[in-house]
């Protein structure tokens, strides 16, 4: 058995697009069984609650989860209200008294599957289990460690496997707070087509704003669902608040979804697919340009202090030079690609020119 030949039946069982919903941190009883009811009531189509009962964090002395005793409330949650549940795992330990619980999907986080060690080990707890098991990406763009992650879990006969996209983390400031990087994501899933993959919209925006967006996006190239993070009082939540949301917002996200089916074959979604990326990459090329603009800023400071002109032929003749140089290795255009140098250029010395008259 190998992945491309897994079946994932498990995934039928639910409504789709399957979404899994609750808060980021099991905090009370009171908490996890007012936001359980409160998805009830909407009657959104959420078929399983998660929870965080251990949460790791990148300093210590933060709140890192209520521990075992949150697995109680979670299958009270499922008794109360008929939810399967879920909840994330980190060692051997986590396995167990999540499997003691009968936890429905368990799954594996970023910080974890970055490491093959920890994997083994999860694995290995596991081994032979018919619960789901799914696996976020790992925090580093690396393909090779998401595909390892899932091969270590059939290797140890574990068959019911799925994935979830929560993005990647970057040293630089953007508006996710991990980039969604699609083309790893989509690289995957090309390979694996069977294995079901989930957006995590609250990881990767960090706030609440975009939710809708990602989810959308995400749908539209064909993945099979979400995990959301939906929380009682969002706004005094113990982990992650901005990106928390309501259950009845939740409600109302779930409503808006459109779930495309393909008019002819296989065309919307590779559309779709060929969008995403595209949008990614205009998104990649305007945060660079925001960055370069910055440090001609800082070029322009430099001129000034020094009384150096703001135009140096020199340093065009270089930008020209390597346009032409960029033209013939890439195959484009070279007038395409001088008319962007050209407009990088002029854009950079205004910017400089305003510096230097001191214009805001």
């Amino acid at each position: 058995m190998n992945l491309i030949d897994l079946k994932n039946d498990w995934i039928n069982e639910f409504p789709q697009p399957m979404m899994i919903a609750g808060p980021c941190s099991a905090e009370s009883e009171a908490q996890m069984l007012e936001t359980a009811k409160r998805i009830k009531d909407t009657n959104a189509q959420v078929p399983i609650f998660r929870a965080g009962i251990w949460k790791p964090r990148t300093k210590p002395n933060g709140f890192e989860g209520v521990g075992v005793i949150g697995l109680n409330w979670l299958k009270k949650v499922k008794q109360e209200y008929g939810f399967k549940t879920a909840t994330e795992v980190a060692n051997a330990h986590h396995v167990a008294a999540a499997l003691e619980a009968d936890v429905d999907i368990l799954w594996i986080g970023a910080r974890s599957t970055v490491n093959p060690f920890t994997v083994q080990e999860i694995a290995e707890a596991l081994k032979g289990t018919k619960k789901t098991v799914l696996v976020k990406n790992p925090v580093n763009p690396d393909l090779a460690l998401w595909i390892g992650a899932l091969e270590r879990l059939l290797g140890q006969d574990i068959n019911n496997l799925g994935v979830i996209h929560r993005g990647f983390s970057t040293y630089q400031k953007t508006k996710y707070r991990n980039n969604p990087n699609w083309q790893i994501a989509l690289d995957f899933k090309s390979q694996f087509p069977n294995i079901p993959m989930l957006i995590d919209p609250s990881h990767i925006c960090g706030n609440r704003t975009g939710l809708a967006d990602i989810t959308q996006e995400a749908l539209n190239v064909g993945y099979q669902g979400a995990i959301i993070e939906s929380h009682s009082n969002p706004d005094e939540a113990w982990s992650d608040a901005s990106q928390q949301i309501t259950p009845e917002v939740l409600a109302k996200l779930i409503l808006n979804l459109k779930v495309r089916n393909s008019g002819i074959a296989g065309f919307d979604n590779e559309m779709g697919r060929h969008r995403t990326l595209i949008s990614d990459l205009d998104f990649q090329m305007i945060e660079l340009l925001s960055q370069r603009m910055k440090i001609s800023e800082q070029i322009g400071k430099l001129k000034k202090e020094n009384d150096i002109a703001i135009f140096q032929p020199e340093r065009w003749k270089v930008i020209t030079e390597y346009a032409v140089q960029k033209a013939k290795e890439t195959g484009m255009s070279q007038d395409f690609i001088e008319k962007v140098f050209k407009a990088i250029h002029e854009e950079s010395i205004e910017k400089q020119n305003n510096i230097m008259i001191d214009r805001k």
